[in-house]
């Protein structure tokens, strides 16, 4: 029986599945994926308000469209959002030119926890200095332009065949949003090709969580907002968040664990190549020294 269970646990070992589970452990998916929620909730999505409420009426109205898509939200929640955004003078009024700069600095957490994922999934050493920051605010402006973007599409493409045209549009733009994020928060050490899959898989990903939120969601709201109010409508907001955060990791995972193959879909994505960083990018760090289970998950370290 023991040699049984020893054949089958390596055969599982071998398959790349298993291997994307075992850096979601690595990565502590559980404590990653709570911490990237969070600041997203508190950091980026108000940043999305603010800065809709100084854009004109066009952009403002393509990011509600794009916002109020993902998150699957019906009834009395999408009139509190679209209200949020809509408040446009009033928001503008109590923020300031001021107030719209510390809210993007403070945003740049979000950006932080996000590029603290994806240098744990490919193992990349952390970094220190102003790039770090400057690198995080960009891809705050790039994240909100492309939601400006496909809100835009998504009402000009409504109805018919529009609605296939719609579905490859988002998945070639979002892929190419995440690809980018992917290789700018690594600092360009991991080279553009091997990050592919990421953007790829990241792009289906939450995509598919997004059209199921459409179903799952309004309930969610309309259960926590009869038992908390309008508490519970931020509790749903949070939930999606957590979603959204496992979907980003899985996406960080599996595009390195893909990358790393040794067999033809590994050299496939490499370009025929061994490595899969860029000239004078330093090592990587080591794997694990034991063998990792499910506690992981909920684990955090200070070297992270």
């Amino acid at each position: 029986m023991p040699t049984r269970i020893t054949t089958v646990r390596d055969r599982l070992q071998r398959l790349l599945l298993w291997r994307v589970w075992e850096r979601m452990l690595e990565i502590e998916f559980i404590d990653r994926s709570v911490a990237l929620a969070a600041k997203a909730f508190v950091s980026f999505f108000p940043l999305v308000i603010v800065v809709a409420a100084f854009v004109p009426e066009r952009t403002r109205s393509a990011i509600i469209s794009s916002v109020t898509a993902r998150l699957g939200i019906r009834g009395d929640a999408l009139t509190l959002v679209r209200e949020a955004f809509v408040s446009s003078a009033d928001v503008r009024q109590a923020t300031g030119l001021l107030g719209l700069v510390l809210t993007i600095f403070f945003a740049s957490s979000f950006t932080t926890a996000l590029q603290r994922v994806y240098l744990r999934a490919w193992r990349r050493p952390h970094h220190a200095g102003v790039a770090i920051y400057w690198r995080g605010l960009l891809c705050l402006l790039l994240v909100l332009l492309a939601m400006a973007l496909l809100g835009g599409l998504s009402r000009t493409l409504d109805g018919g065949l529009g609605v296939g045209l719609l579905v490859i549009g988002v998945l070639a733009g979002t892929s190419a949003l995440w690809w980018f994020v992917a290789w700018f928060l690594l600092l360009g050490d991991v080279r553009a090709r091997v990050l592919v899959p990421t953007g790829v898989i990241t792009s289906i990903a939450t995509g598919l969580f997004g059209a199921s939120a459409t179903i799952w969601m309004p309930e969610v709201v309309t259960s926590n907002e009869a038992q908390f109010g309008a508490f519970g409508i931020a509790l749903s907001l949070v939930t999606w968040f957590s979603g959204a955060s496992i979907c980003v990791l899985i996406g960080a995972c599996a595009g390195s664990v893909l990358a790393e193959d040794p067999g033809r879909l590994g050299s496939l994505i490499r370009g025929g190549e061994s490595g899969m960083l860029t000239a004078g990018a330093g090592p990587s760090l080591p794997p694990p020294s034991r063998e990792l289970s499910l506690r992981d998950a909920f684990h955090t370290t200070e070297d992270s």
